[in-house]
């Protein structure tokens, strides 16, 4: 996970992905030589001369300033947390190495939360997505996590890894993909972690479809949404998750799952429960 690599693959990732009709620059038609905007177009709009650009992306600009970094995620409409990824990898702070660390235990407030949300799946979820934690009603809608060597309780490892959450997922593709997005964001985040670094070595030599994804360079945290599913009990399941993270613990966070009352996954979720508690 080194920044000066990710910055320049992130950077042409994301100047690949832009037409000059997105940014309102001409395009005088003809065969382009390269994928999306020139090193000299992104240049342009971000008010720097294309050497320094061209020394920015490849990773030679020692400590470019805020200013700079700010045009240039505008002039690639980067979204917030894009940005911010950006200003971690081009300005890094001085770091130390870290040795391997033990895996993260749950914040005792987010498991008494957990006893306290029996009718509603959720899981504690550390920052490499590890699944510290979770509830007889997590368990129900995604299976057993216990029945998993404590090392495989990850939600991006199970997700590329376990052929079973091919079925689960309705929309297998966009979960995956938003799981490598918040990778990224936390490898940008921590580019020394062995423990991270070793979890994206491993899917990375696992799953092609990581691998395609991975080279996108997507970045995104992993705050709320929906998500679909078709449990082989209770039918397709819409529901709402919501990430919740203490403010003086950020590293950690309980992610919820509830359905819309008075819909049918809502009425599915509780037919659910119920099955699951009388087993």
């Amino acid at each position: 996970m080194n920044p000066t690599t990710a910055l320049s693959d992130f950077l042409r990732t994301r100047r690949a992905a832009l037409r000059p009709a997105d940014v309102d620059l001409p395009d005088y038609g003809g065969r382009r030589r390269v994928a999306g905007l020139r090193r000299e177009e992104l240049a342009h709009l971000a008010g720097v001369s294309v050497d320094y650009y061209t020394r920015l992306e490849q990773g030679r600009v020692g400590n470019p300033s805020e200013a700079v970094l700010d045009a240039v995620a505008r002039a690639l409409r980067l979204a917030p947390d894009e940005s911010g990824h950006l200003h971690r990898l081009a300005r890094p702070s001085g770091r130390v190495r870290r040795r391997p660390t033990a895996r993260q235990q749950p914040r005792p407030s987010l498991l008494r939360l957990l006893d306290r949300l029996d009718g509603t799946p959720a899981v504690v979820m550390g920052h490499r997505m590890d699944i510290l934690a979770w509830n007889r009603a997590a368990a129900a809608v995604f299976g057993d996590y216990g029945a998993l060597p404590p090392e495989h309780r990850n939600i991006a490892r199970i997700t590329f890894l376990d052929p079973a959450s091919r079925d689960l997922f309705a929309d297998w593709s966009t979960c995956a993909r938003e799981n490598v997005a918040f990778l990224h964001l936390e490898a940008g985040r921590r580019p020394d972690d062995p423990r991270l670094a070793e979890l994206i070595g491993q899917l990375c030599l696992g799953s092609p479809e990581f691998n395609a994804f991975w080279a996108e360079h997507p970045v995104a945290d992993k705050t709320s949404g929906r998500k679909r599913f078709h449990h082989p009990v209770a039918g397709l399941l819409d529901l709402t998750y919501d990430t919740l993270r203490p403010a003086d613990d950020p590293d950690q966070a309980l992610v919820t799952y509830t359905a819309d009352p008075g819909t049918p996954s809502d009425d599915a979720l509780r037919l659910l429960l119920n099955w699951s508690a009388s087993r």
